[in-house]
């Protein structure tokens, strides 16, 4: 039985890996979780999943829930040390990082510098730091895991072939607004953003995913979760997401890993690997899926994919610039404070504003995401004043 701590357990990733365990019992055991704010739900996996300790993020919130639970011998951690000390647990062979945005960095480095396995949905680890992030794994003999249903694909496709890689393509559905054409997308409304065609996602992945800069993201992962040149790396756009990577080999054979868009596929790969578990998942019915299409994604309608490669292109902290830009936008928007055409407006506005230095510590990441905060925050107010 393989011990598991999640982070970000009342998250959209953190239930289904929950649905996960709860599932296949017989293999996992949860021993930690961490949740941001809502308690209610936390309240309710503990007495479910009895773990011997949690983590809240803020310390009143805590302290309260300690009270609660005092009779049950559970520990109840708190803020960023909490998520330092539950990504270290002594209990754990895995952390599954579901946090979102760039605070899942730290738990990430926590957990591999002690030696832990780590299933990775939490993105921004990897986009601010992938280059750290694998160097580390590699000498501390972690195993870093995509959650991510593209990056799974791939990882399956390449299991037991590491050279002649040509080309790994990463499909994207498109998003909810991929027939709209670019005037159609001023007024459209963060209701209108959350109906993706496929997925049901978190509000900020279902904003990039909109915009296609979820994918410049997962371009960004790919490359250091692989190894491969930015060169060797592209997207298409595929609509019926029954296909969710494609790698292509250097003699001219190409493998794509199809299934159902079922996040607990990915989840389970990752929380089992290397075994692999029999279970009754659903496959892929292509023929009630029908005609699978693909088409290369137009850089002008999707601006924000066209600036992610850019960001990659340049390298060091500038992709830690988009991301902490692109959470400030994201956030704004869904306060309703900025329209959705003035994402990229913050974005670009942030990343002329700044200026790229090489990423050579975790520190150094995290000082250019909370200058770049601060200059996204402040474009964000002047569009919001112009208004």
């Amino acid at each position: 039985m393989k011990e598991i701590v999640v982070l970000g357990s009342t998250g959209s990733i953190g239930r289904n890996c929950l649905a996960v365990a709860r599932e296949f019992s017989s293999a996992f055991r949860i021993v930690g979780l961490a949740t941001g704010s809502n308690v209610d739900a936390l309240a309710e996996q503990v007495e479910e999943f009895r773990p011997e300790v949690v983590s809240i993020a803020q310390e009143a919130a805590a302290e309260e829930f300690s009270k609660r639970h005092a009779a049950s011998g559970l520990r109840v951690l708190s803020g960023t040390e909490g998520l330092r000390e539950l990504a270290r647990w002594k209990r754990s062979q895995m952390i599954v990082n579901g946090l979102v945005g760039a605070i899942g960095l730290v738990p990430t480095v926590e957990a591999i510098e002690a030696g832990k396995d780590v299933a990775l949905a939490n993105k921004e680890s990897m986009v601010l730091a992938g280059e750290l992030v694998m160097s580390l794994a590699r000498a501390r003999g972690s195993t870093v895991l995509p959650i991510d249903s593209e990056h799974c694909g791939i990882h399956q496709c390449l299991v037991g072939r590491s050279a002649g890689i040509r080309r790994i393509v990463l499909t994207a559905s498109g998003g909810p607004f991929l027939n709209r054409e670019p005037d159609e997308l001023r007024d459209v409304t963060p209701e209108e953003v959350m109906q993706h065609p496929v997925w049901n996602m978190g509000r900020r992945i279902c904003v990039d995913s909109a915009t296609l800069l979820n994918k410049g993201f997962e371009l960004m992962e790919a490359r250091w979760f692989f190894g491969v040149e930015l060169s060797s790396l592209g997207v298409l756009i595929h609509p019926q997401c029954a296909i969710h990577a494609m790698v292509e080999f250097a003699d001219g054979t190409a493998l794509a890993q199809v299934s159902r868009a079922d996040m607990r596929i990915p989840i389970l790969y990752a929380m089992s690997y290397p075994e692999t578990v029999d279970t009754r998942f659903e496959s892929s019915d292509l023929p009630c899926v029908g005609p699978l299409t693909f088409a290369e994604p137009d850089l002008e309608r999707f601006p924000c994919l066209r600036l992610a490669y850019s960001a990659a292109r340049a390298g060091g902290t500038v992709p830690a610039f988009l991301n902490a830009a692109d959470e400030v936008a994201v956030a704004a928007f869904l306060e309703r404070r900025i329209r959705f055409t003035d994402i990229i407006r913050v974005l670009e506005g942030s990343l002329e504003r700044l200026a790229g230095t090489p990423a050579t510590s975790v520190e150094g990441v995290l000082r250019a995401d909370g200058e770049a905060r601060i200059v996204a925050r402040e474009i964000v107010t002047g569009i919001a004043a112009s208004s």
